[in-house]
């Protein structure tokens, strides 16, 4: 375990890699003794200091939904970050690509809250009933970090979250089977990934579920009007300035983005 002190240090690390779009050496090697424990709560000094400086939490995300990817990582779950107002991008928006490090694209379905979900013990049907719209979603992934990461420094560096763009046609929970929605990931106008939302975990409310449950742990919960990214089912596209990109969920819609 980590000292108060080396966690501070660690989250101080990371927003001034976030500011200076330069990475900082993986905080394993820098703390080797750095617990899942110590990596979480580094993400909530992090989320505090983005916080003061006027940032808002709109919601949350879920990473590590697959099993391959729970595997590369050496993991038996996912895990979870937050979304932040001020990286929450609507359908056409161009991004500038130098607010990242090293970006890179995942498609998502996004959930938005429309009651207060606490656990424990929530299940897919408890956060269906919850929920009151689900949209197509982009989420952009970052790395303030140097690679190979452990996991610890995936959940400390905010769950690898950059940014959000959300868009496509706004759906209920209950207009079609959400396990089946397809999408198709293009960049530059040749398609590079494709899945369908039954990739996560079986079904895309099934992470949800879990974050409730994960966060009730820690005294937390999913409040009314927030946004949940329930993880992707493509793997991640690398995106870079000049680059449009267009995802395209069939009957539920698209959205597009261009990057500067």
């Amino acid at each position: 375990m980590l000292t108060d002190e080396e966690r501070r240090a660690a989250a101080q690390a990371l927003l001034t890699a976030e500011e200076d779009r330069v990475p900082i050496p993986q905080l394993s090697k820098t703390y080797p003794h750095i617990e899942i424990e110590d990596a979480y709560r580094i993400q909530d000094l992090w989320a505090e200091g983005r916080i003061a400086k006027g940032a808002r939490v709109a919601g949350h995300k879920i990473g590590l939904t697959s099993r391959a990817m729970q595997m590369a990582s050496k993991m038996t779950e996912p895990d979870y970050g937050r979304i932040l107002d001020d990286a929450l991008f609507n359908d056409g928006a161009q991004i500038r690509a130098d607010l990242f490090i090293k970006p890179r694209l995942e498609v998502e379905l996004a959930f938005i809250m429309g009651e207060d979900l606490e656990g424990p013990s929530t299940r897919i049907y408890d956060v269906m009933r919850a929920t009151e719209f689900i949209v197509p979603a982009l989420e952009i992934i970052d790395y303030r970090t140097e690679v190979p990461r452990a996991i610890t420094d995936t959940i400390a560096d905010n769950a690898a979250f950059g940014a959000i763009v959300v868009g496509g046609r706004v759906i209920r929970p209950m207009d079609v089977d959400i396990r089946w929605i397809g999408a198709t990931l293009s960049k530059n106008g040749i398609i590079e990934e494709s899945g369908v939302s039954a990739a996560v975990m079986g079904h895309p409310a099934a992470g949800v579920a879990w974050l409730v449950n994960k966060l009730h742990a820690v005294g937390g919960k999913l409040e009314k009007g927030q946004i949940v990214l329930a993880g992707s089912f493509t793997r991640p596209v690398d995106i870079a300035a000049g680059d449009v990109i267009q995802a395209d969920y069939g009957p539920i819609g698209a959205l597009g983005v261009s990057f500067l």
